[in-house]
Formats: C-alpha cells, structure tokens, sequence
C-alpha cells in the first residue's frame, strides 16, 4: 500500500528538474548596457560596431560585450558609471543618425539563453523605469475630420455643378455653406447627404443667401475619437519597440488618455524624444517652369520651397500640398517585379484617390514629388555637448522636422487608389517607410501632463521589500508546518519550497511581468499552498484517531481530502481568472501569479507530498506515524 509506479517519480524528477533549470536564470542579475539602433537610411553592420569599439577603446572604457542583434547593438558594461559615459561618448561619435539608448540586459549564460532559459521580466514598480500619462487632443480629432469634411463638401459641389457662395469651417459649431437660392441649397443638400451619411445637415437663413449648417454626428465622433486613440496606442507601441524595452504597458486610462511605461528604461528624455515623433508623406508638384539654380541663389518663386532628397539634389516643388499620409489606407513593403527593386505599394482612401486621379489626369508627364516628413523631439545641447537644463531642471526639449524627397517621377499615366513609391535603397528601408506611414503618425496630438522616473534604487528596494516579505511568511508558515505536523511537516515544506521555485519558473518560461501584486500573490499562494496538506494531514489524524492502520490512514487521508482541495482551489482559481479577465494592469499580474500559484500547488501539494510519504512510509510495517 501507499506506493507509486515508477513513471510518477520520474514525472515528478523531470518537473522538478526543468522547473529549477527554468528558475535559474533570475539568479544571474542583469548587466548596465546601450543600445544603439539606425535611424532612417544608416546602416548598422561591422563598420559601425567597429566605430563604436574605437571610440569606446579611444576614451578607454571597458566593454564587457558587443554583438549585434537584429537591427541593434549591444554593448554591455561593468557598470553604469561607464555606461553613460560610453552613451555620451558614443552618441556623439555616431550623430544624429543613430539613437543611442541606456538598458539593462540579462545576464543569463549563453547555454541557458540557448534552450529560452530566461530570467522573467520585472515590471516598472520592481526594475525602475519611466511612467508617461499621455493626453490624445481631441479637439484636434473634431478639427481634423472638420477640415476633411469641408474639402469633401467642396468637392461634392464642384463634380456635381451645384453653385455655391462659401464653404467654411467654424470650429465647434460646423460647416456653414452657402448658397444664392433655395433651390441650390436643395440640391447641394441631397448630394451632401448622399455621399456623406456621418454629417447631420440644418437649413439657416442668412443675410443674403440660404445656408445649410454640417455637423458630425454624435455616433461618428465617438468612433473618430475612439480610433484617434487606438491608431495613437498603436504608434507609441511601435515607437516604443525602438527602445528595446522588454514588456512596455501601453494601455488606455480613461477615454482620452495613454499609460505608456517602460521598465528598465534610466533614459527619460530619450524615451520622450523616440515616442514623440511624428512621420508622414506629403505629395506635391515639382515646380519645372523654373531654375532649381536660380532658386538656390535666392530667387525661390512665390509659393515654392526647395527642398533635397537623401544625396542633397535640390527640387524646386510647389508648395502646395496635393494629399498627405492622413489619405493613406494602406502602405507594405514590396519587390517590383520589373525592376527587381523594392517599393512600397500604398493604397489611398476615397478622398486621397479622387485627388490623385484629378492631379495625374491633369499632370501627365510632369514630376510628382513624395516627400517623407518626420517631426523629432530630442535634446538640447551646449557647445560642449552637455543637455541645455530649463529653471526646473528639466532637459529643455526643441523639436525638429526632417524633410527628404524620396521620390521624384514623371507622371505617365493618371493614377487612382493605389500607386507604388519607387527609388527606395533596399528593402529594410522600404519596410521602415511603410510600418511609419502605417501606423507612424499619430492620429492626433498628444502631450505628457504626467511624467515619473521610478530609479533602480527604488525599484530594488521593492524587490527587497517583496523577498523579505516572501522569506518571512516561508520561514513562519515552515516552522508551523514542523512543529504541528513533525515529518509531514517536512512533506509539505519541501513541496513548498519546490512550488515556489516552479511559479518562478512558469512566469520565466512564459516571460510573464512580475509586479509588486504578483509578488502579493505568490505570498498569498505561500500560504494557500499549505491549505491542502492541512487538509490531508488532518485526514489523517481523524482516521488514525478511528483506529485506522497507519497505512490505511496516509491513503484515506489523501484519497478522501482530495475532493475538498480540488473543490477549494477551482473555486480561488475562478475568482482569478475573474480578475484577470476585468482587472487592468497590476491586478492582471495578480491574478496571473495567483493563478500560476494554485496550479503549482495542486501539484506540489498532492502529487510531490505523497511521492515524499510513499518513499518513507509505503510498502512497509508502520507502527506510528509522526503527524
């Protein structure tokens, strides 16, 4: 009686042994590390880590490593004394075309990194980090959709012949147009309401013309709203991944606010610098009735700009814009299957189309400029290369708008909804113009009116408050166990102890955040853990108090305790995965350790505890059991 088959032992062994080989990594700490990554059009290969390993050997600052990984490279340090010596340094060698941003990185063994062995992440409260509470404007969002809204009311009147006096736009009361007669109105009101169903439409009587008043409807202004923000989560998130930052939280607060948090990130105004820029395209006609030299000398004709493509060509281009990356439905990636070179194939809205076919149908054979703009935030700096403080002491931030002609082509033929950009140096390139026109551009202005820096320090001191707590209730819930349950009090802290190595290694294996309310919960689970060796042991006792052998008893204890576990765990399990499903953020990691927890000490509990007790105690005489 009271033994296991031998696949059970060896089931329990290989849990035991991955779940400590899958646990090991979080005891190798992390090493102070930049990161540097290209910009627009540079490259990132041997040469440049070559420049950055003599610059750094030149200043003599030693590195532990440098590789490259993906688009990125690592170099790693003893300290963080010479990391941000070695970010200055190495910021100012490269230039501007590369952003250079401080990290921490896993210090795991390459053997362990080899079979995704990895340490598990620490959320902001635990690693340190940046927290940015965001404002999308969405006054700008109601402005914006206005303004495309009074160009398309335009556009409706000319294709349709309808007369009109005024169209214009009075921000926060609608679009008033205006008409000489009734019967105008009358028509430009039923071929408005045909092509745009979002407007709502109000007769008023002016001076000396009959107007229509329209305004967005309330439904549509939700929807404009609601995906103002998501597009604006889906920038940020994408800027983000350009920092390296292992598990960002990018989530909505409210209707009109963005968390962004970075764990791990030490550099505040580099993070803002990245996550504030803005891309787009702008399309307009190449001025060719006039000298691009003359220009250049100072004789720019009224209403033209010159502006240079990535070599430095000149174009002298009208300044007015044909359509913007606001019109862009869609941008990807792709090789022209004529010329073997890479494009990005961009595919219009309604709006941008029409424009597009009018401008070529009436262009053909003259030059269309694609212009990439990009708006930067970065860093003020003095003659010597030091950050520009404010009175606050706050880096002083400027802005910088990047303006490169990326293509310039003849137009050959009217183009409609979708045309492809061409002139593109390789495909990594034309994969970065399409994922910033895709989902670069923020879809409406946004502003930090929150900003913390969580130090290291202060993260470490969580962690140790958080371990101290953990290693507390273990100590007090394992001398109870001890002394109340004698030998099966050492059952049930060795399984204990293995089910808190194996939430570890769960929330490594899965590369889950582990915050200071999962830390809550795997302490909670410490002493849940217990619950059903409580449960069995005093089985136990009630069935050796009835005369029961021994044996018999071990066996009644945990066969007749298991329904009351079982039925007590799926209950708590229930309620986390409620929690899980409702909560947001930190109540979220709770919920996933409590839930980790119970699982592991379902296992740890019943299965480990009695493979302990068949080992001491089965298929032997046994006069007295100590419980």
């Amino acid at each position: 009686m009271n033994r296991y088959p031998l696949w059970k032992y060896l089931l329990i062994l290989a849990v035991v042994l991955l779940g400590a080989l899958y646990a090991v990594p979080n005891l190798f700490g992390e090493d102070p590390a930049i990161q540097v990554s290209a910009k627009r059009n540079a490259p990132i290969d041997q040469s440049v880590m070559s420049q950055v390993h003599r610059a750094l050997d030149e200043r003599k600052l030693a590195i532990r490593s440098m590789v490259m990984d993906g688009k990125n490279i690592l170099v790693r340090f003893a300290d963080t004394d010479t990391q941000l010596k070695a970010r200055d340094i190495v910021q100012r060698e490269l230039g501007d075309g590369y952003t250079v941003a401080i990290n921490l990185l896993p210090a795991t063994p390459h053997w362990l990194s080899a079979i995704a062995a990895r340490p598990m992440y620490l959320g902001l409260d635990l690693r340190g980090g940046v927290h940015f509470l965001m404002q999308v404007d969405m006054d700008a969002v109601v402005k914006k959709a206005e303004q495309s809204y009074t160009g398309d009311i335009r556009r409706i009147l000319r294709e349709n012949h309808i007369r009109y006096l005024t169209v214009i736009n009075r921000p926060g009361h609608g679009i008033e147009i205006r008409f000489r007669d009734e019967a105008e109105r009358n028509k430009g009101r039923a071929e408005i309401e045909k092509e745009e169903r979002d407007l709502k439409l109000a007769d008023t009587q002016g001076d000396r013309s009959f107007n229509l008043v329209a305004t967005i409807s309330q439904e549509s202004l939700v929807q404009k709203r609601r995906q103002a923000l998501e597009q604006n989560m889906t920038s940020l998130r994408n800027r983000v991944n350009e920092l390296g930052v292992a598990e960002p939280i990018v989530q909505q607060q409210g209707e009109d606010r963005i968390v962004v948090e970075l764990p791990g990130v030490q550099d505040t105004a580099k993070a803002k610098e990245i996550i504030g820029r803005v891309a787009t395209l702008e399309v307009k006609l190449v001025d060719e009735e006039h000298d691009v030299q003359a220009a250049l000398a100072g004789a720019v004709p009224p209403g033209d700009r010159i502006y240079r493509d990535r070599d430095g060509r000149p174009y002298l281009i009208k300044d007015q814009l044909i359509y913007s990356g606001d019109n862009i439905e869609n941008a990807s990636p792709s090789v022209d299957s004529r010329s073997n070179q890479p494009i990005v194939s961009i595919t219009l809205d309604s709006r941008g189309a029409a424009i597009n076919q009018r401008v070529t149908g009436e262009n053909i054979n003259k030059r269309m400029a694609v212009i990439y703009v990009e708006t930067r935030s970065k860093t003020k700096l003095d003659d010597k290369g030091n950050p520009v403080l404010d009175d606050k002491g706050n880096p002083v931030q400027v802005r910088q708008k990047i303006e490169q002609v990326i293509t310039a082509p003849v137009i050959k033929q009217q183009l409609g909804k979708r045309f492809q950009i061409e002139g593109l140096e390789s495909f990594d390139e034309a994969n970065d113009i399409a994922l910033l026109l895709r989902a670069g551009a923020l879809a409406a202005p946004i502003s930090i009116v929150e900003e913390r820096t969580i130090g290291p320090s202060l993260g470490q001191e969580n962690i140790d408050q958080g371990l101290r707590s953990i290693i507390i209730g273990f100590v007090a819930v394992i001398l109870f166990m001890l002394l109340y349950y004698r030998v099966f009090g050492v059952f049930a802290n060795v399984a204990l102890a293995l089910n808190l190595v194996l939430i570890v290694a769960v929330l490594s294996l899965f590369q889950a955040t582990l915050t200071l309310p999962g830390v809550a919960g795997m302490l909670l689970t410490v002493g849940m853990a217990v619950d059903a060796n409580v449960l069995i042991y005093e089985r136990i006792r009630e069935e050796l108090r009835n005369g029961s052998t021994p044996q018999a008893s071990i066996h009644a204890g945990y066969a007749k305790a298991f329904g009351t576990i079982a039925d007590a765990n799926i209950t708590t399990l229930i309620a986390a995965v409620m929690l899980f499903n409702f909560g947001t953020g930190p109540i979220k990691g709770f919920a996933i350790t409590l839930s980790i927890g119970i699982l592991t000490s379902m296992f740890t509990a019943i299965m480990v505890t009695r493979a302990l007790a068949n080992l001491t105690y089965g298929g032997r005489r046994v006069k007295k059991l100590l419980v």
